[in-house]
């Protein structure tokens, strides 16, 4: 099947509007003028209203874990005791990193359930420097508390360093009214570029919290706002510019739609996904408790009786719709959709009818239709 024919319903990369892709297609331009400098400042502008922020705002040359490193290999000695909270694998990538740098004390729960705020509480009486956590942990389809565990970090003076690759740019995320030192987006995900770029905000207190002799090199934070702040805003080394441009433009068309309008849209998507699914009797798969709830960008549910998720990706895909299943002991056990940046209504309903197509192939349900309807009546109401 042709490339552009496929339905990307994965929790990213995210389908590219063509005038996102023409835009890389522009002539190459010095890094260190004007022009690059505008564009720059264009991004960080619009970047603060997602952020929701008056902290400086970076953008760096690196995936999403680029900058989940930079944040930690900055603020982290190695003396430094890092309390990283992990309810997914990118918790768990969150703690890996944070274990280079700190001395990292490890908050684990199972995949997919709720993080326990008292045990971060009791944990955070013994001191801290840093917490860090995966506010859309997309591995398990929650959203984790970032509020309550802003507030913690703040009474008992840690700062919180916290990943945003999948909620900044499609639900609530309110950096500084939450309390967050360092906020991290990647641009596959709900900002909806090509991957490659990832953008994070840093607080005052977290510059002033880099007292390390030896900062990460290429990731340097301290380097990345010297840079910026010049009279002609730059980056300390080469920035990929035709993924500027692609950032640029997919961060005009979030301006076009506005934020609550945006947030709306990721929120009504994934509540037509968890309509459907509950119509075709399968179970969700986080377990909430009164602080987490289900992800507004990624639905992630259990596989059904007699058929594993990977024998569903393959159906799908046979359909032009690439869904994604369970990462390392999930694989087989959960199936997960990804309703995010610019994919539509029509393509999530065009998802859940393929899906209700092949459940009823499988004798997971016994007829067509419901499950649509189920998620017709929230898109359209």
């Amino acid at each position: 099947m042709d490339l552009e024919d496929n339905l990307l319903m994965m929790p990213g990369p995210v389908p590219v509007p063509p005038r996102v892709l023409r835009a890389m297609s522009k002539p190459m331009i010095n890094h260190r003028g004007a022009q690059f400098s505008g564009i720059y400042d264009d991004c960080r502008r619009i970047l603060a209203d997602v952020f929701k922020t008056e902290n400086d705002i970076f953008v760096l040359s690196g995936s999403g874990t680029a900058s989940m490193e930079a944040a930690v290999g900055c603020i982290a000695d190695k003396d430094d005791r890092i309390i990283s909270i992990e309810n997914g694998k990118f918790g768990e990538r969150f703690k890996d990193l944070a274990s280079r740098y700190g001395s990292v004390v490890p908050l684990e729960f199972e995949w997919g359930s709720s993080v326990d705020l008292d045990m971060l509480e009791a944990q955070l009486q013994e001191g801290a420097k840093a917490v860090t956590m995966v506010h859309n942990e997309t591995s398990a389809g929650i959203l984790n508390p970032a509020e309550q565990v802003g507030k913690l970090a703040k009474k008992y003076g840690a700062l919180f360093i916290m990943d945003g690759v999948t909620s900044l740019g499609g639900d609530n995320v309110f950096v500084d009214d939450w309390g967050v030192d360092v906020a991290v987006v990647g641009s596959q995900k709900c900002i909806g570029a090509p991957p490659g770029l990832s953008m994070l905000s840093v607080s005052e207190a977290a510059f002033d919290a880099m007292e390390k002799e030896n900062l990460p090199y290429y990731l340097d934070l301290k380097a990345c706002k010297k840079s910026a702040d010049k009279e002609k805003t730059q980056t300390p080394y080469t920035p990929a510019i035709p993924l500027f441009y692609a950032l640029q433009e997919s961060l005009h068309i979030i301006e076009e739609e506005g934020m609550d309008a945006r947030i709306a849209r990721h929120h009504k998507g994934a509540a037509a996904v968890r309509a459907a699914m509950d119509a075709m009797g399968i179970e969700m798969f986080p377990q909430l408790s009164e602080y987490s709830a289900y992800s507004n960008t990624v639905s992630a549910m259990k596989a059904p009786a007699g058929m594993d998720s990977e024998t569903l990706k393959k159906e799908m895909m046979k359909s032009g719709i690439t869904i994604a299943g369970g990462q390392a002991h999930l694989k087989g056990k959960i199936f997960r959709i990804g309703s995010m940046a610019n994919v539509s209504y029509r393509d999530i309903l065009s998802t859940l009818q393929q899906i209700e197509v092949v459940f009823k192939k499988n004798g997971v349900v016994s007829e067509l239709g419901p499950a649509t309807e189920a998620a017709i009546e929230v898109l359209y109401k």
